[in-house]
């Protein structure tokens, strides 16, 4: 074990090791509390295509890009960090999943819905959205 440890040294200081580690569970920890708290405050028709989302629509359009922009690079932060959480402690999909939903881009809509539609994503967020007697999401693809 003494030598896994020194090679492992040879290539990351325990210092880095450390930082990751402690990175990790706050990820871990952070992931636990923001995604039933986002998940549980979207509306049950969030995913359906058939609902039209527009995002600050009614505000100053110089406000509108603004909030784009930050809306774009939260997004992109989730989706890193939920792709680090598919190898490290955490909620992977469901991270990723909100990155996604904050992001721009063509046919995202119909991408997110192909996620939330897997039976085991759907029935993890729908029996999170129960426990806190929020109507189930409803899909219409």
């Amino acid at each position: 074990m003494q030598d896994v440890a020194l090679a492992i040294e040879q290539w990351i200081s325990i210092d880095v090791l450390v930082s990751l580690t402690v990175a990790s569970v706050i990820g871990f920890l952070g992931s636990l509390i923001a995604i039933p708290w986002i998940l549980i405050r979207l509306p049950s028709d969030y995913f359906d295509l058939r609902i039209p989302r527009h995002w600050m629509k009614d505000h100053h359009p110089v406000l509108r890009i603004i909030g784009l922009i930050i809306k774009n690079m939260t997004g992109l932060v989730f989706l890193f960090v939920g792709f680090l959480m598919l190898f490290l402690p955490g909620q992977g999909i469901l991270t990723m999943l909100i990155g996604i939903s904050l992001l721009d881009f063509p046919n995202k809509r119909k991408l997110e819905a192909k996620i939330v539609g897997q039976p085991t994503v759907f029935n993890a967020i729908n029996k999170m959205r129960h426990k806190f007697n929020k109507q189930p999401f409803t899909l219409n693809a």
